[in-house]
């Protein structure tokens, strides 16, 4: 089992133990992903990214973290492979953002 699965089954787990499930719901998943994100953004607001690593790596890792654990419960939920749309994607941004060469 890949990493990403085993690491989607121990997030399933948790959420059915705590009997979470009915409250994750694709939309909900999804406005938390956008909660979590701007958490994150506020730890980078107004300083530099040197400065806000010095000052605030901690809850830096904790809000991605947050993304990244919503984000997997989505696909979870939706039923996709995160492999999948992942190199899906890239294949669309190759083609949208060709290598150039550079001088």
């Amino acid at each position: 089992m890949s990493e990403i699965k085993e690491l989607t089954k121990k997030l399933n787990q948790f959420i059915d133990e705590r009997n979470w499930g009915p409250h994750q719901t694709p939309k909900d998943l999804a406005i938390s992903i956008s909660i979590e994100a701007a958490e994150l953004l506020e730890d980078f607001q107004w300083i530099s990214s040197e400065e806000a690593l010095e000052k605030n790596e901690e809850n830096i890792r904790e809000e991605i973290a947050d993304v990244l654990i919503y984000s997997l419960m989505l696909c979870s939920r939706l039923d996709l492979d995160v492999k999948e749309i992942i190199e899906e994607k890239m294949v669309k941004n190759a083609r949208k953002y060709p290598v150039t060469e550079r001088v």
